[in-house]
C-alpha cells in the first residue's frame, strides 16, 4: 500500500474540534480540548498531517534544552499501517533537529503494539520504563520510555 502524500502545518485553536475527533477515535483516554489549546498557548510545536481530503494525524513535541519530547501522536484509524506514523515522526524529528535538540522522547503503552512497532522501525530504543503511568481499565498501565539520538 502507497503512504498517501502529506502535508504539515502548525495546529492552530481553530483546528481542535477536529483534532478531538480523531484523539477520541484513537484513545481510551484521550487528551482534552483544553490540553490542545494549553500547548498551542504555550508555544508547544503542534502539527497536522493531512492529505489533500482530510486530516489524518496530529502531534505535540516540546523542545528546550537540547531535548525534545513527543507528548502525543495520534494517526487517523483509516489511515494506520499506510507508513504516515513513520513519515510524520520523521517529520517531527526535523522540527526538532532545526531548534537544536540531540535527542527526542516519547512514551507508549506497552499494549501498544503498532506503535511500538513503529518507534522502532524510526530508530527509537526503548531506554526505560515509568510504573503507573497511564490510566487503565483496571488501574493503572506502565510506560515503555523510547529515545532517539538525533544530533
Amino acid at each position: 500500500m502507497n503512504t498517501p502524500e502529506l502535508k504539515f502545518r502548525r495546529m492552530k485553536s481553530h483546528d481542535v474540534a477536529q483534532v478531538m475527533q480523531v484523539e477520541k477515535a484513537v484513545y481510551q483516554y484521550p487528551w482534552t480540548e483544553g490540553i490542545f489549546n494549553d500547548c498551542i498557548r504555550v508555544g508547544y510545536e503542534c502539527w497536522l498531517a493531512e492529505t489533500d481530503e482530510s486530516l489524518v494525524a496530529h502531534a505535540v513535541i516540546s523542545v528546550a534544552a537540547g531535548e525534545s519530547h513527543i507528548l502525543n501522536i495520534s494517526v487517523s484509524n483509516q489511515y494506520q499501517g499506510q507508513g504516515i506514523g513513520k513519515q510524520f515522526i520523521e517529520f517531527l524529528v526535523s522540527i526538532a533537529k532545526s531548534k537544536k535538540a540531540s535527542m527526542i522522547l516519547l512514551e507508549v503503552r506497552p499494549s501498544n503494539v503498532q506503535a511500538i512497532n513503529c518507534y522502532n522501525a524510526t530508530g527509537f530504543n526503548e531506554i526505560g520504563c515509568r510504573k503507573n503511568y497511564y490510566p487503565g481499565p483496571n488501574g493503572r498501565e506502565d510506560a515503555l520510555l523510547f529515545a532517539r539520538e538525533i544530533a
